[in-house]
């Protein structure tokens, strides 16, 4: 084992912040600046976030840059996130190693001894003498390269209170253990910054690539085959500005449990390819470019996407099986954006979760979505169960056949601007939070050019018959062409609904509205449309006078 291990070069002092000191700041409170030099190096590490256990925005090693004030100094590190006022900082000097490089090591573990033993951990002894083949704690610019190891039982490369180094060029093929937390990893990293990982690869391991409490790092090139137990992880210590270039392999960040945080921030992953990428925990601002969830045969939830949707923003992504929405946070200042993508459908299963139990972490996303330029395929019988503003453009929803095709929306309002529905229709279940608030109030905007065509399961392109959902439906510039006589343009019922078609095309198929409740401070009012061969016998009364559908429109 070579281990390199920098030491406690002086005393330790703590200060009680007395104002915040915002995100992005370098400088930091201390309580005697004269016990600092420029190019000294030391550990802040923040007192315990009081969600409780190990949640600490700040936990790393510093160099001091400029002595600002008495009481302030400037370090080479930008804060990831807002130290309140009240928190604590200790800091320890530290005198770490430098430079010291490993290259080109080959290591093959020792192979587990036979065993008789039926308890379910058969290496009670054989882990204890398991090592790092390389370790590194307290070290600055320590890089290490060519590294190719087998048999491992911990992992290849262990980092904690690391800063500027490079790991490349190694490889973990088929380690003794990798069902245990922290066994069969290529590279585990604790309180590091300005990492970066490239060109590596693991077959049949855990993880390639391990952060907590990470920042201002980079990995590329790397790739897990075997990868059901995630090459690529963050462990949501507050990890923070994270890079991934044209890597592969299974990843999930901030989801190992609240003792950590269940956070990070601003991640951003380009061209990867995964066979799941699992982020609904309280990830915030994350960016995913050209990535692609795949099917794996044999592998829960392959195929999928699950993702935190505060500031997500997604562009040109797939995933086979199924895209699901969450939100665990409120963080972010950016809107939630996906464009450009296209995701398979499994029958029941959700888009957006509806309401459910906090404890689970399955929560509603109770902000707005918008999706650009997509194509949500197979769809058989699924649920957008929240959502506040769902806006659709040009975005397609194409039915797995015309038996299928049914999308249960809870969204509070719908707008819809060109895309459309094949074989597809959207069933209004009442507003997300109708629980809570007693409001089931949904609205529907269609315009641009939309277009539904074909039938679907529900035998309607919208549909709503919740007795206490009053939906204002809004048809413009969009054109509805069914393909039976039984298939609705809308079908209405219940009480309360108002509807406004102006400038719509409809052709076959029939209309179902005479159970609306269209009457009183509710209304029905379709004018310039065109109609062709549409069966109008279930249209409301016109003899009320908050009702209009006859004149001003060209009806074959």
């Amino acid at each position: 084992m070579l281990f390199f291990q920098g030491t406690a070069a002086g005393p330790s002092q703590t200060v009680t912040l007395g104002s915040d000191i915002p995100e992005g700041s370098d400088i930091l409170a201390v309580s005697d600046a004269s016990a600092f030099q420029v190019e000294d190096w030391w550990i802040a590490k923040v007192n315990n976030n009081p969600g409780g256990g190990a949640q600490r925005e700040l936990d790393y090693l510093l160099k001091v840059t400029e002595i600002v004030s008495a009481n302030r100094v400037r370090v080479n590190y930008k804060l990831g996130w807002t130290l309140a006022a009240g928190r604590t900082i200790t800091y320890t000097k530290m005198n770490p190693v430098f430079r010291c490089n490993v290259r080109n090591m080959r290591f093959a573990g020792v192979p587990v001894p036979p065993t008789t033993s039926t308890s379910v951990r058969p290496f009670e002894t054989w882990d204890q003498i398991g090592s790092n083949p390389v370790a590194y704690e307290f070290a600055v610019e320590c890089d290490v390269s060519g590294i190719r190891a087998t048999k491992v039982f911990w992992p290849v490369i262990q980092r904690r209170y690391n800063s500027h180094y490079i790991t490349e060029r190694c490889e973990l093929i088929n380690p003794e253990e990798r069902d245990w937390g922290g066994t069969g990893y290529l590279t585990q990293q604790i309180n590091v910054l300005y990492a970066h990982v490239r060109d590596c690869n693991t077959s049949n391991a855990r993880h390639l690539n391990d952060f907590t409490c990470a920042a201002y790092s980079m990995v590329e090139n790397c790739h897990g085959d075997g990868d059901d137990y995630g090459p690529f992880v963050t462990h949501g210590q507050y990890e923070h500005d994270l890079v991934y270039i044209g890597n592969s392999g299974l990843m999930s960040f901030a989801n190992s449990g609240t003792t950590w945080g269940d956070s990070a921030k601003r991640i951003t992953v380009k061209k990867h390819i995964a066979s799941r990428i699992v982020a609904h925990k309280m990830l915030t601002d994350l960016t995913l470019e050209d990535c692609h969830a795949v099917y794996k045969d044999g592998l829960s939830n392959s195929g999928s996407i699950w993702a935190n949707a505060d500031g997500l923003q997604m562009r040109g992504c797939t995933a086979e099986r199924m895209l699901t929405l969450s939100r665990s946070s409120s963080r972010s200042k950016r809107r939630n954006v996906i464009d450009g993508c296209s995701f398979g459908m499994l029958s029941g299963y959700e888009i957006a979760r509806p309401v459910r139990s906090a404890a689970v972490g399955n929560l509603p996303v109770n902000d707005d979505v918008m999706f650009t330029g997509c194509v949500f395929n197979n769809v058989e019988d699924v649920n957008i169960g929240s959502i506040n503003r769902l806006t659709l453009i040009n975005t397609w929803f194409k039915g797995a056949s015309p038996a299928t095709g049914k999308v249960r929306v809870g969204s509070k309002e719908i707008v819809m601007l060109g895309g459309g529905f094949q074989d597809c229709g959207f069933v209004l279940t009442g507003a997300w939070d109708k629980a809570e608030t007693g409001v089931y109030a949904q609205s529907v905007t269609v315009g641009g050019g939309a277009s539904f065509g074909g039938t679907n399961g529900e035998l309607a392109f919208f549909k709503t018959v919740e007795p206490d959902n009053a939906v204002s439906f809004s048809f413009a510039d969009c054109n509805s062409e069914a393909a039976s006589g039984q298939t609705a343009h809308f079908h209405i019922e219940g009480t309360g609904h108002r509807l406004r078609a102006v400038g719509a095309r409809f052709k076959g198929g029939k209309y179902v509205a005479a159970n609306g409740g269209f009457g009183g401070t509710s209304y029905f009012y379709m004018a310039s449309c065109v109609e062709e061969s549409v069966d109008r016998a279930s249209l409301p009364d016109e003899t009320n006078e908050t009702v209009k559908h006859s004149s001003s429109n060209l009806i074959f």
